[in-house]
């Protein structure tokens, strides 16, 4: 057997010998071995409740607790077994039976049922209810969890995998609480089952010594009833320490320290409060009749610990007042240093009101977090490493109101008000909140408290953090604003890091066939048409084959295109269907004959109606085609690509532009899904 496969039977094996503890009688040196492992057994677990940091990463814990209560349960019967039929359960209930109480069946008595009080009554009673909170609690609040996870996968923040972990741990947490609500009905049963076991033992001792051995009620109760509280202490000394392990693991918070820890840090935040305990402790010890000395030392040490956390205080007052004196030395604010600083203009910015400012907490899930997760997502999927975006207040916005500059010229505004989340629907006349529209869809929503995040998703309502609405925002903005973000210095980092891995490609083209600047001009023009650029190598080589012939910058962004091939109708093909949208065979034709170069490209010359039947066709059937819910791109001839770029873009919201080579290379299959025409629709 493989010694990998040990830790998997431990378990089984286990579960076996404690059914053989209940058929099968058991020798007294046994029996104290197996008593002393489930002590250390029910210790182990309350040390390991204290020392993990969240409470899933202990989430064998229900199980484990009803194997350790059926050991117990099944040790309970091997020691009657001993107690009854031979009158001696083993040095360890001996002891507990004589030492532990004195050998008083009284006191044994009264100490077993204290311990049964403390677990019953107080813990386990608690515990009981705080799993029962946790575990309603936590199944109301997953699908909010679960449609937050969606909101950030869908804006990008995360990958599927990260998505899939998360949904993962939100199942386990619910699975978890509701497990732990129904293993905390274990340890109410077993205080229940150890005070019946006890009447049952003492009972039944008595009887047999009596009837059996002829020995006084006196006796009887003298050998068998000091056995039987010293069984009962046996098995409730682990029971109230499996009782303490589960209100310890569901009272705990989300902290991501240990107990020990955190309770260190919080107890001793406050100096006065230490301070004052301790004077208290002292004034304790001056009552008549009070033992002096524990207090003095309890008070002493009380007064010690305050006065170290007054002297650190100092130190870090210390510290700031010498800090805010470097800052004083640093240079004034009119030094030439710090006007080149507030001169320069940043590539990409976040402007927020004041009252916004609480979004940049610095956790990895505030917004500076999720900025940098969608600068590593669209460098992935766009092949561009958008500059560091800074972000910074401005008293100039409107409250609730944040702003995204490109290259200091605003691109974008929207508003996210603190304490709410933004909810996406058609039923939420009922909820309270200010209307407004989803900036990068243009989507009818609410913003609504926080606290109504869940009578929102009842609605049917989409509902989103009021972060993950900034970021969807930025992350359009860039899109948007690619071909303007590309610098020279961001194409040699790029074109270097393709030499590394394909030299070949980059040496030939750089600079001996097209300088850097034209490199940077073929690039910005397939980001302006959404096309990634990550594919570099495949991207150069087409452009030296390009450039022995012309160095027209159209020309080498189609031969670009070109290259990509299958690449390009990928990204707009569902499930295997490219939906497209053709033009009439006859426009197209005149768009032929009318099609002239010019300094920014070529130029289809038609007459100003016609153009205006040409752009209304075309929204008609964009419109027709997103009212299905759908999308789709436009395609045309190879030489009118470019021109029909230029003159569609800015009407039809960035529909995607194909030739029909571009659209057959994926081997999809081809939908129609509309037709532009020139003449006017009501007219035909």
């Amino acid at each position: 057997m493989n010694r990998k496969d040990l830790p998997k039977l431990a378990v089984p094996v286990f579960i076996v010998g404690i059914v053989l503890l209940l058929i099968l009688p058991v020798p007294s040196f046994l029996l104290d071995v197996l008593i002393i492992l489930n002590i250390l057994l029910a210790l182990v677990i309350l040390l390991t409740t204290l020392f993990v940091k969240k409470p899933l990463d202990f989430s064998v814990f229900p199980s484990l607790l009803l194997v350790a209560t059926l050991f117990r349960l099944g040790l309970n019967v091997a020691s009657t077994r001993l107690v009854l039929g031979e009158g001696f359960a083993g040095d360890v209930i001996q002891a507990f039976g004589h030492v532990a109480v004195s050998g008083s069946i009284i006191i044994g008595a009264v100490v077993f049922l204290i311990l049964v009080v403390i677990q019953f009554v107080v813990v386990t009673k608690g515990a009981e209810r705080v799993a029962e909170v946790g575990a309603r609690f936590t199944l109301d609040a997953m699908p909010g969890k679960q449609m937050a996870i969606d909101a950030d996968l869908n804006a990008g923040l995360i990958t599927d995998a990260e998505a899939k972990e998360r949904r993962a741990a939100v199942s386990a947490e619910a699975d978890f609480y509701g497990a732990m609500d129904g293993a905390s009905k274990f340890v109410k049963g077993d205080a229940i089952a150890g005070i019946l076991i006890l009447v049952i033992n003492m009972l039944g001792g008595v009887a047999i010594g009596m009837l059996q051995n002829g020995l006084s009620v006196t006796d009887a109760l003298s050998k068998y009833g000091i056995l039987t509280i010293g069984d009962g202490l046996v098995s409730q000394i682990p029971a109230l320490l499996m009782a303490v392990s589960t209100g310890m693991i569901v009272t705990r918070s989300g902290a991501e320290t240990e107990i020990g820890a955190s309770a260190t840090t919080q107890l001793t935040q406050s100096r006065n409060a230490l301070m004052i305990a301790g004077v208290a402790a002292i004034a304790m010890g001056f009552i008549p009749g009070m033992p002096i000395v524990p207090f003095l030392l309890i008070g002493a040490g009380l007064l010690f610990a305050g006065w170290r956390l007054s002297r650190q205080a100092a130190q870090q007052a210390a510290a700031a007042e010498q800090q805010q004196a470097l800052e004083a030395a640093a240079p004034s604010a009119d030094s030439p240093e710090d006007l080149l600083e507030q001169m320069r203009v940043h590539a990409l910015e976040i402007l927020l009101a004041p009252d916004l400012v609480d979004m940049v907490s610095g956790s990895s899930d505030d917004l500076l977090g999720r900025v940098r997760a969608l600068r590593r997502k669209i460098a992935v999927d766009m092949g561009i490493v958008v500059p560091p975006v800074r972000t910074r207040d401005s008293i100039e916005l409107p409250p609730s109101t944040y702003a995204i500059r490109i290259a200091g010229v605003e691109a974008g505004r929207g508003t996210a008000p603190s304490r709410s989340v933004l909810a996406l629907g058609d039923q939420l006349d009922g909820l309270p909140g200010a209307a407004t529209v989803e900036p990068v869809f243009g989507l009818a929503g609410k913003w609504v408290p926080a606290e109504l995040r869940h009578a929102a998703e009842m609605t049917g309502a989409t509902v989103i953090d009021r972060v993950s609405v900034l970021v969807t925002h930025l992350q359009a903005v860039i899109g948007d604003n690619a071909a303007r973000l590309l610098t020279r210095e961001d194409v040699k980092v790029l074109t270097d890091g393709v030499k590394q891995v394909n030299p070949a490609a980059v040496e030939e083209l750089v600079p001996g066939m097209l300088s850097l600047a034209e490199v940077q001009r073929v690039l910005q023009g397939l980001l302006a048409e959404r096309v990634p650029i990550n594919d570099l190598g495949r991207i150069c080589e087409a452009l030296t084959l390009r450039a022995k012939v012309s160095t027209d910058p159209e020309g080498l962004v189609e031969a670009a295109r070109a290259a990509l091939g299958p690449a390009l109708p990928a990204r707009h093909a569902e499930a295997g269907t490219l939906r497209v949208i053709m033009i009439d065979p006859l426009l197209e034709q005149s768009m032929l004959e009318g099609l002239r170069p010019s300094e920014q490209g070529t130029q289809i010359v038609l007459d100003a109606h016609r153009i205006e039947q040409v752009l209304g066709s075309l929204r008609d059937a964009v419109r027709s085609v997103e009212e299905q819910g759908l999308s789709a791109v436009l395609v045309c001839a190879p030489q009118l690509r470019p021109a029909v770029h230029r003159m569609v873009s800015a009407q039809a919201n960035g529909l995607p532009v194909l030739s029909y080579q571009e659209a057959t290379a994926a081997g999809s299959t081809i939908e129609t899904v509309g037709v532009v025409r020139a003449a006017d629709p009501i007219a035909a």
